[in-house]
């Protein structure tokens, strides 16, 4: 088993924003990675909201797949999604399941499990995703005030006006692929839990069970919560906020590694207005640094970064 990388722990609740912002920064430039204590979501629905996704990924395969993947949103399998097309694996060895917006058009898109089966799982969900948004908007303010802007700035230049959230339930099983006869032993194939990616919007934030299995995926060390226990989120920057900065804050490369056991976490995306222009703050380049990557309009991104995941299977 790999060593552990020790990551700085940012107190949300903290009344001193520009030391907190300071600390952010320097995770951020160093790491991509950061543990976030203190966030406003309480115990009990996190331990909840873990009771119900299992409750959900127990059910038999033909009961999930009546809820199966449709505009970006819903059950997929496990193989149904490769994060990295360059290995050898026939696919990550998880189940996942997706909840979008709760508001605006795509609203009506979602999916639920039926109330005879799973009577409280669109109410604790939905409970969940809400919460964790409102942290995910606050720490945004810090991650603005990070980079020397006004702690309002995404969501006055439109990037969080109208922020663009996915709660993602994932389900690692535990098993080897041989074991589980999907590959026969003999082959050469080397088996993920989430195979390395780095995330495609704005802010992740990560709850997990205490299963061990995530890894920075440059250094090969295991990330982990440190005696924080399951109460404090991992969060990470995605591939929009590298962008944003001119690389100034890591999108950083990670994998899931099975350990043998099984593992639950939930991730929330918080990304960017699909009509957000995605462009290089002017703090952020210079004549010597000239802007890395062109604007992209930000849904445009995501679903093509989304498509390119689930087209492999």
């Amino acid at each position: 088993m790999a060593d552990s990388v020790v990551l700085p722990v940012i107190d949300l609740s903290s009344s001193d924003r520009i030391s907190t912002a300071k600390s952010i920064r320097q995770a951020c430039m160093e790491y991509g990675f950061f543990y976030l204590v203190n966030h406003g979501v309480e115990e009990e629905l996190l331990e909840n909201v873990f009771d119900e996704s299992r409750k959900f990924f127990s059910l038999p395969l033909e009961e999930k797949m009546k809820l199966a993947r449709k505009d970006n949103v819903g059950f997929a399998p496990i193989y149904a999604e490769n994060l990295d097309s360059s290995t050898t694996s026939k696919g990550d060895l998880k189940e996942t399941f997706h909840i979008g917006p709760l508001e605006g058009e795509e609203s009506h898109l979602n999916l639920w499990p039926s109330k005879e089966i799973l009577p409280c799982w669109r109410f604790s969900m939905e409970k969940y995703y809400k919460k964790v948004l409102s942290t995910g908007e606050r720490l945004s303010t810090l991650i603005a005030l990070a980079l020397n802007l006004e702690d309002d700035f995404f969501k006055k230049t439109g990037a969080l006006d109208k922020p663009y959230g996915f709660l993602r339930l994932l389900h690692y099983p535990g098993l080897n692929a041989a074991a589980a006869g999907e590959i026969e032993e003999e082959e050469e194939v080397v088996v993920y839990g989430a195979s390395a990616h780095s995330d495609y919007g704005m802010i992740t934030l990560l709850a997990t069970d205490g299963v061990p299995g995530l890894q920075d995926r440059c250094v090969r060390k295991n990330i982990s919560s440190h005696g924080l226990g399951r109460m404090a989120f991992i969060v990470n920057l995605g591939d929009m906020m590298e962008r944003w900065t001119n690389c100034l804050f890591r999108s950083t490369l990670h994998r899931v590694m099975p350990t043998g056991k099984e593992r639950y976490s939930m991730a929330f995306f918080l990304d960017p207005n699909p009509d957000c222009m995605v462009e290089c703050l002017k703090s952020c380049c210079s004549e010597s640094s000239p802007p890395r990557f062109p604007p992209v309009r930000s849904g445009d991104y995501l679903r093509d970064r989304i498509t390119a995941a689930y087209s492999y299977s």
